[in-house]
């Protein structure tokens, strides 16, 4: 079955199978001593500079350890009223660290300084949590994605504030193939603290990495991943796929594919009658509203979500795997219903 509806339905990418077949072959140290985490670790810093790597099951997993190593209970975090820790996480953050969420309207999925100034009077004001991290989305829930000014001026604000940057990396390879830049320019330059980056979405069997950058948040981050249950004993298997990930920019060419594929599907819709595509489509997503007659027929043969009810707005997700002729059947089909 081939669908729209998520990232996370495609498979696993060939190299990454290769890899994890490849630390099948003999016993190997537990917990993270292993020569495939070292190798992949070693690609981290390469890229990134000076950076802590712990490797997770899941993108909840990922989120609620760095928030962990970022907020105190009585601490908030400021985030999209869209954002997968605030929708999609089944109160995760807030049950497993004790801080609250603090999430606000957007129109785009993007956070900026005058939208979370408003927030920043509950500092010092004992009746009130106080907000100690933004939380972002790269690229967010709705598709879009930061451009690097308006990263670096949101960091720049979150720390004069006394705040960290926290982002929620599940899409970050979409989005540094979205930016052109690298993945540093993306995410350290910027002055992100700690983020997610994502493997599941992007050709993973399993996995995050969750990578701190600010040498506050380094200390307690091993003892939060064991106490979240996210400490893999045999760590190769998740480190082998990202080493796959990360050797010869696979991550960015898989990014760059699904990112183009979008671009091809919102390119043909959007000349079909009755038709509205409702965000910028600067990712692997295609935000759009169709006559809902059409809706559950589609559905059927190319399975998709529904993102807002009401409006009858539908996401469409492309993925490493999508192919041009997918997107023609499913055009198609979608014309005949029209």
């Amino acid at each position: 079955m081939k669908s729209f509806a998520s990232d996370n339905y495609s498979g696993i990418h060939p190299e990454v199978l290769d890899a994890i077949k490849r630390a099948n072959n003999n016993h190997q140290i537990s917990y993270g001593d292993d020569e495939f985490t070292k190798e992949s670790n070693t690609l981290f810093n390469k890229l990134l500079g000076d950076v802590a790597v712990f490797y997770v099951f899941n993108g909840t997993g990922a989120n609620v350890i760095c928030l962990k190593c970022c907020t105190l209970p009585f601490q908030a975090v400021i985030c999209s009223e869209f954002a997968h820790i605030n929708v999609d996480e089944c109160g995760a953050p807030t049950q497993s660290i004790g801080c609250s969420l603090l999430p606000v309207p957007t129109t785009d999925g993007k956070l900026t300084p005058a939208i979370i100034e408003p927030l920043l009077s509950r500092i010092g004001n004992v009746h009130h949590t106080q907000p100690k991290v933004i939380s972002i989305s790269q690229s967010t829930e709705l598709g879009t994605v930061y451009t690097i000014s308006e990263l670096t001026n949101l960091c720049d604000f979150a720390h004069t504030n006394g705040m960290y940057v926290h982002l929620d990396g599940a899409r970050i390879s979409n989005a540094v193939a979205s930016l052109g830049v690298s993945l540093k320019e993306a995410t350290v330059d910027c002055g992100i603290d700690i983020m997610s980056f994502g493997g599941t979405k992007n050709g993973l069997m399993m996995g995050e990495a969750v990578l701190i950058f600010n040498e506050k948040l380094k200390a307690n981050a091993p003892f939060f991943q064991k106490q979240t249950s996210q400490l893999f004993s045999k760590n190769r298997f998740i480190a082998a796929q990202f080493s796959a990930l990360l050797t010869n920019d696979l991550w960015l060419k898989m990014a760059r594919h699904s990112n183009k594929m979008a671009q091809i599907l919102a390119s043909k819709v959007g000349e079909l009658p009755g038709v509205k595509i409702t965000q910028k489509v600067d990712a692997n997503a295609v935000f759009v509203i169709i006559p809902p007659h059409t809706i559950e027929p589609l559905r059927k043969q190319y399975p998709f979500y529904e993102w807002d009810d009401q409006s009858h707005e539908q996401r469409w997700m492309c993925s490493f795997d999508t192919t041009e002729a997918e997107i023609n059947d499913f055009i198609d089909t979608l014309k005949v219903l029209i």
